[in-house]
């Protein structure tokens, strides 16, 4: 047989022993027709390229190696399985090989390095740790739900430095067909990560960069006068008080909903009129101080005659309020209120602000806006009270007007 044939010409090598002794032509017949050795593997090298070999296991599978030497150590890496590479393909990849060692690239380490190289999730297991604790707690899990359900599922086993524009963008549109805004949202924290795997060294650019974002809708719900009087009737009409108060300081301050639901005793001066929120409660993770209306006053001051705990909206077990969604579902279906959010009572809350001649600077430090273009999305509110100021003064200036 021919595997016998060149079993008596040629030296067998194993892995115990990495220097080539005699040598034969490999072939795409002589792989297929290889015997496995009793145990252990034998290795053939061949007779034109030098340190390429075909290696057989004792189970039968088959391999090309690369036998070289590297700053004098003799290495040998595996340059792929047959017959997904045949003969031909494996002497070419041999070649490349050969060549990287010539310019003083060791392919063994390299390719060590690759398979150690960090996948997108290693990514998001050091963002979790490292930087999810700094932001707010309902945004921790915003992020948290979009690299689980979305990110992961996608991206999560490709290298960093593997995943490309095209990646990304694949993503973004996938998730655009049933959630444009969402999908905006998920690249803006993708992109963070990889902005972040650059400062670790993991990867030199950015996948996620220069993505074309979804039109998104900017929502302006705001409460009408009438709206606000049946709203604040059915809060005080509802049985649960706890959260309905929550909900109607929440109006009073235009305060987020975490922000209240988390609100302690001790965060209030003994007036109860200036309220210093602590960085882990607000969404920009700073420090916010700032007085409250005397209505907000007076839900604190009847609130505090009975408090048993040092959390002003206290759920049942005496703990912080989680959520308020039932209360907010049944005072909005008293009060005949459509489409609307809790979180456009903050809206309304700043359009009031507005309509009484408070300035956007103003309005952004009650609110707590870090930076002024989010509050820019009420400036058109201010035109609006501008058109009406200018509307009264051309009326007054078409009156007859009264000289001494």
């Amino acid at each position: 047989m021919e595997s016998q044939q060149i079993a008596s010409r040629t030296a067998e090598s194993s892995d115990t022993g990495l220097t080539r002794r005699s040598t034969v032509r490999i072939t795409d017949r002589l792989v297929r027709s290889l015997e496995p050795p009793a145990y252990g593997n034998r290795v053939l090298f061949d007779d034109r390229l030098t340190g390429f070999g075909v290696r057989i296991t004792a189970k039968g599978s088959i391999a090309f190696v690369l036998n070289y030497s590297f700053k004098g150590r003799e290495r040998r890496i595996t340059i792929g399985k047959h017959p997904t590479f045949t003969v031909l393909a494996a002497r070419k990849q041999c070649e490349q090989f050969k060549l990287e060692v010539a310019q003083g690239i060791d392919p063994l380490e390299r390719k060590q390095a690759d398979h150690r190289a960090p996948t997108v999730e290693d990514m998001w297991i050091r963002y979790e740790k490292e930087y999810l604790p700094k932001l707010a707690e309902r945004s921790g899990k915003d992020q948290k739900s979009m690299f689980e359900k979305l990110i992961l599922p996608a991206l999560g086993k490709k290298k960093v430095s593997d995943v490309t524009f095209n990646d990304c963008e694949a993503l973004h549109r996938k998730i655009t067909k049933d959630r444009p805004t969402r999908a905006n949202r998920v690249i803006e924290v993708l992109r963070r990560n990889f902005n972040l795997a650059i400062k670790w060294g993991w990867v030199k650019g950015n996948p996620a960069a220069g993505i074309e974002r979804n039109v998104e809708s900017m929502r302006e719900r705001y409460l009408t006068a009438s709206e606000i009087t049946r709203l604040i009737t059915a809060l005080d009409r509802h049985p649960q008080r706890s959260s309905a108060e929550a909900i109607k300081f929440m109006l009073f301050t235009g305060c987020r909903r975490g922000e209240a639901l988390n609100a302690q005793w001790d965060q209030f001066d003994d007036s109860l009129k200036v309220w210093t929120k602590p960085a882990a409660t607000t969404k920009q993770r700073k420090l916010h101080r700032t007085p409250i209306s005397s209505s907000a006053s007076q839900i604190l001051r009847a609130r505090k005659k009975t408090a048993t705990t040092n959390y002003v909206f206290p759920g049942g077990t005496g703990k912080s309020l989680t959520d308020v969604k039932k209360t907010w579902a049944a005072v909005t279906k008293a009060a005949e209120l459509f489409d609307v959010r809790l979180h456009d009572l903050r809206h309304t809350f700043a359009s009031v602000a507005v309509s009484k001649g408070q300035s956007l600077p103003i309005i952004g430090a009650l609110l707590g806006h870090s930076q002024t273009q989010t509050t820019a999305r009420y400036a058109h509110l201010v035109d609006s009270a501008l058109f009406d100021a200018v509307s009264q003064i051309d009326f007054a200036l078409g009156q007859p007007v009264d000289i001494d």
